[in-house]
């Protein structure tokens, strides 16, 4: 099962990430992404082995941002790539049968081609601008949201998708009822002051029964 939360890490250090990803599993996450950039396989791979460690303890699942390898290395949950990162397919190769695999996307095409290779999710966006992600892909706001949705129930594609993108609380109505699966949330968590109120909020909006979800 595809958690409807996603939390994507951040910080200007390594320390910093696994800070906010102990902060984010003690408010309540259950679905952790590690993402670093601009860093070696080898310099990432302890930080993974450290943030399966807190996240274990946690019982929440860990998913590695654009390295299958170091996924296998940590033992972690799986791997997202990215859009011009390696392929599902690749990945999949690398990670196995059993983990779990994301990908980017930003339109239709996108989602059809990772789910053509086996991808157990998408991430759609962004939503709007957000200063996280490095070479943006165009901005899809609520509109986009709601042809590229959709699309897919024409297709009959039933994948789960995770919107992202500078996501805000007050923007899960909106996008939960255009139907997408969940959010993917990164600042909106790191930077609260009560986290564990917030998280139980965003919950309890991921979960309401009279949204149509995937």
């Amino acid at each position: 099962m595809i958690n409807r939360l996603h939390y994507i890490s951040q910080g200007s250090n390594t320390a910093i990430h696994l800070d906010n990803i102990r902060a984010a599993c003690d408010a309540g996450c259950t679905w952790v992404q590690l993402r670093i950039k601009n860093e070696t396989p080898e310099n990432i791979t302890p930080v993974a082995i450290e943030a399966r460690r807190i996240t274990q303890s946690y019982g929440a699942a860990l998913i590695i941002n654009d390295h299958p390898q170091v996924a296998v290395d940590a033992g972690a949950d799986g791997v997202h790539v990215g859009l011009n990162d390696m392929t599902v397919a690749d990945a999949r190769l690398i990670v196995g049968p059993k983990a779990i695999v994301g990908g980017t996307s930003n339109k239709t095409s996108d989602i059809l081609k990772h789910s053509l290779e086996g991808a157990d999710y998408v991430g759609l966006g962004p939503f709007r601008f957000t200063t996280t992600k490095e070479k943006l892909s165009p901005v899809l706001g609520i509109a986009g949201y709601l042809q590229v949705m959709e699309q897919l129930r024409i297709l009959r594609l039933p994948i789960p998708v995770i919107a992202i993108g500078g996501i805000l609380e007050d923007d899960l109505p909106a996008l939960m009822q255009a139907g997408v699966h969940g959010v993917a949330i990164s600042g909106l968590i790191t930077n609260a002051q009560m986290k564990s109120t917030l998280v139980a909020s965003l919950y309890s909006q991921l979960n309401n029964e009279n949204y149509a979800t995937t």
